[in-house]
């Protein structure tokens, strides 16, 4: 189920805080605890970003390149990475951020074409990158997408023609993991070719990618007809569009799938891009995407069939999104094993009703539907089953 494209925008309005001529390169700002906003301006040469800045009582804004940042003096003190505070080698902090005062303010501002420098009362010095803290700011992720997604319908997939990896490239070459792993992220499905039909030729296939999650199921398992646990993926019924796992706290990340052994007639497995359909509920019915997005619900898995006793909950929202971004990150959409609705309002719930029906009706139309018939050989590599 998958995605939006990547974009690394900021905005093209910049304000011109003050006007300074023929002035040199490099600035040093000393700082008093009663003095207002100190306002300094730099220009860093042809050919370089300008950079300028304003220093508040609670925190420095710095314009760079066209990006507006606000950055706290606590955060910019816990932030330091000199020796003495962050350790290079683990990529750790070794900053009691506990330790720092949360009225600190910086003793010295310079700035010159590429670093920002600040002196602190204790007279340590904290170098940052200019890019670095246009990547890392709020302002900076509040731009940038954790994983960028390709969204498809059946017509734009089949159009991609995204190939399928072949065992022995998968297995044996940096590449044919990455083209694997590459599919699954931007697409949310890849596909493995010539696999031997066998439980351990699959558990190679998983181990590859990464470890394998434990779960009730147990590492891996076989999903047949003989309702031998207490889910409807344990019968013939045909299941309609969903997630996997939505009753775990984590749900899975990626499912494999392989057709070991297949007799008889049907068998497809269909698949649809939710998050192309998520897409589209926010596009055209943008408060049906809020709600879906804001209200928790609880899904549980329950069993009693032979030893197998378990009771699973899971909370979350349909439709899960970064608070910073509203990128979506994760579905939580499973008619079977969504529990009580005990989490919404009486006055909510009906409207939750109605959002919920939106977004089934987009991930039903026929243009978003992708069959596919696994056969012994063939595995599959999932962020949802559906």
């Amino acid at each position: 189920m998958w995605c939006r494209r990547l974009a690394w925008l900021y905005p093209e309005t910049r304000r011109l805080l003050t006007k300074v001529a023929k002035r040199p390169h490099r600035w040093t700002t000393k700082l008093q605890r009663s003095s207002p906003s100190v306002v300094r301006w730099l220009s860093t040469g042809p050919g370089t970003p300008e950079c300028s800045w304003v220093l508040h009582p609670g925190h420095m804004e710095l314009l760079y390149s066209g990006a507006s940042m606000h950055l706290d003096y606590v955060w910019l003190r816990d932030h330091c990475r000199s020796a003495s505070c962050y350790n290079s080698k683990t990529n750790q902090r070794s900053l009691d951020t506990a330790s720092v005062e949360l009225d600190i303010k910086p003793a010295q501002v310079r700035v010159d074409e590429t670093t920002l420098y600040l002196t602190w009362p204790d007279g340590h010095m904290t170098r940052y990158g200019l890019e670095w803290l246009s990547q890392n700011c709020y302002e900076g992720q509040k731009q940038q997408l954790v994983q960028p997604r390709i969204l498809w319908s059946t017509q734009s997939y089949k159009e991609a023609n995204v190939p399928s990896v072949s065992y022995l490239d998968f297995l044996e070459t940096g590449e044919g993991l990455r083209d694997f792993l590459q599919n699954f992220l931007l697409y949310g499905i890849a596909f493995v070719e010539d696999v031997p039909a066998t439980r351990e030729e699959t558990q190679k296939v998983a181990e590859r990618i990464s470890h394998i999650r434990e779960t009730i199921y147990g590492k891996m398992w076989d999903l047949t007809s003989d309702f031998s646990r207490g889910d409807t993926a344990y019968t013939k019924l045909a299941l309609d569009r969903h997630t996997d796992t939505t009753y775990f706290q984590e749900p899975c990340g990626m499912q494999l799938f392989h057709c070991l052994r297949h007799e008889g007639t049907g068998g497809r497995t269909l698949l649809v891009d939710g998050f192309h359909a998520a897409e589209q509920v926010r596009q055209n019915h943008p408060e049906d995407f809020e709600i879906l997005s804001n209200v928790p619900l609880r899904h549980e898995y329950i069993e009693n069939v032979g030893e197998s006793h378990n009771h699973m909950v899971g909370i979350g929202p349909v439709l899960n999104v970064y608070p910073w971004n509203k990128e979506l990150y994760m579905i939580r959409y499973n008619n079977y094993d969504r529990a009580v609705i005990n989490t919404v309002p009486y006055d909510l719930v009906r409207r939750w009703y109605s959002s919920h029906r939106i977004l089934t009706t987009e991930l039903r139309k026929p243009e978003n539907e992708l069959w596919v018939k696994l056969k012994p050989g063939k595995v599959s590599g999932d962020s949802t089953e559906v």
